[in-house]
């Protein structure tokens, strides 16, 4: 059997969820926004390491549960871990969350960063429907990779020279017709709820603005979970492109891109970068 690969990026994970959310944010969602005031179930799909558990746990009211179910068993064992000496009732399942079944068993269903990946997202999102009781909530924080591209500000750099846009948008979408993966999806994301029958369907964006500024010590816990890493050996990043449908001129001309801005973006680079996830959310 091939290593799960997300297995090995626990610590990737760790720092890039630095980057998502506002925990003032979340605080308004939960309470102002889904108005949850009595304890609630939670099953989160692809939980990785339980980040959204251990977002979320701390601002529900008392008593909530959360439970969640990774295929990566070390994400699991390492969450597992975390929430060992935690005050919160948890349970991890190290299994495909395709083919888990809870019946109507949760409040809320939840899953981050995962629909992206699904050559079927559709398919799990019918899932996590399938595993709220009536009058329950979906929800899903799912990113726009476009807009996040779109999201970036290095001082004194050209955008245009590390992050090319147009040619980034017609991968994602020849990505969507090769794979069915889509990582464009979280701007998607109300248009499925309400097709899957959703209602009070809502869409909110994350109003987290990263901010790094050396000069002034702003930001220097983040500055790790910002950066780019090389592409890597020059053939092999291009052939990779190639295979995904770039032309020789767009493959070279993103090996440099994403070269540069690996080789730019040093710890004297002032930066801001607002990843704007979207959160869709629906009740059954």
């Amino acid at each position: 059997m091939e290593p799960y690969y997300w297995d090995g990026q626990i610590e990737y994970l760790k720092r890039s969820t630095a980057l998502y959310y506002n925990d003032d944010y979340i605080d308004f969602l939960i309470h102002r926004v889904w108005n949850i005031v009595d304890p609630v179930r939670i099953v989160d799909f692809g939980c990785g390491y339980g980040h959204l558990g251990l977002r979320l746990l701390p601002l529900l009211p008392a008593g909530s549960e959360y439970v969640g179910v990774d295929a990566g068993v070390k994400l699991i064992e390492h969450a597992r871990e975390l929430f060992r000496n935690l005050p919160y009732r948890s349970e991890f399942i190290a299994a495909d969350f395709n083919s888990v079944c809870f019946d109507e068993e949760f409040d809320l269903a939840v899953c981050h960063a995962v629909l992206l990946h699904m050559n079927d997202p559709l398919s799990t999102l019918k899932r996590m429907k399938a595993s709220v009781k009536p009058e329950g909530k979906v929800a899903a924080f799912e990113p726009h990779w476009i807009g996040n591209s779109a999201g970036f500000h290095l001082d004194g750099i050209d955008q245009s020279t590390v992050i090319p846009l147009g040619q980034l948008q017609e991968l994602f979408e020849r990505d969507l017709k090769r794979t069915g993966k889509d990582g464009n999806i979280g701007i998607k994301l109300p248009l499925y709820f309400n097709r899957l029958g959703l209602r009070n369907v809502q869409c909110r964006l994350s109003d987290k603005v990263n901010i790094y500024d050396p000069t002034a010590k702003i930001g220097t816990d983040i500055y790790g979970a910002m950066q780019f890493s090389s592409p890597g050996e020059r053939s092999a990043f291009i052939d990779s492109l190639l295979e995904r449908g770039m032309s020789m001129e767009e493959a070279i001309r993103q090996y440099e891109c994403e070269n540069a801005m690996s080789e730019f973006f040093t710890s004297s680079t002032a930066a801001t970068y607002a990843a704007g996830m979207k959160i869709t959310f629906g009740t059954v």
